[in-house]
């Protein structure tokens, strides 16, 4: 299956898809230092966000957000890419200095993906492709 969306952050990341249903805030809700999300009451809380293809709605909360994203990528704890169903300027941000592939609007609701396939995001065409 191939997604066409809009490329928001150049390059290409590979991992196990995890759907997030939920914004998520990077400042306080997810460990720089692990990648596992601590925000309590999140869907995700405990899961490690590291090497996934990270699909959630849109990102919340203050614009240190961005260097959350940059300090996960420079401590290994990134997620391979990130795709958003409409990307707000803290994750784009983050993703660009992080060198995290990203893109958004794909067309269909991210809940909708299947959760742990095997995905592709190619940031500079836009594509999700999932296997």
């Amino acid at each position: 299956m191939i997604l066409h969306g809009r490329g928001i952050s150049r390059g290409i990341g590979k991992g196990p898809l995890l759907i997030g249903p939920d914004p998520i805030s990077f400042l306080s809700g997810v460990d720089p230092e692990t990648g596992i999300i601590v925000e309590p009451g999140h869907p995700l809380e405990g899961k490690d966000i590291t090497g996934t293809v990270l699909a959630f709605e849109y990102g919340k909360g203050s614009t240190v957000g961005s260097y959350i994203l940059y300090a996960l990528s420079r401590n290994g704890h990134a997620p391979a890419a990130i795709v958003n169903q409409e990307a707000e300027t803290i994750i784009a941000v983050g993703a660009i200095m992080g060198k995290i592939p990203m893109i958004d609007r794909i067309g269909t609701p991210l809940t909708s993906l299947p959760a742990g396939k095997e995905a592709l995001v190619d940031g500079s065409t836009g594509t999700l492709t999932i296997t």
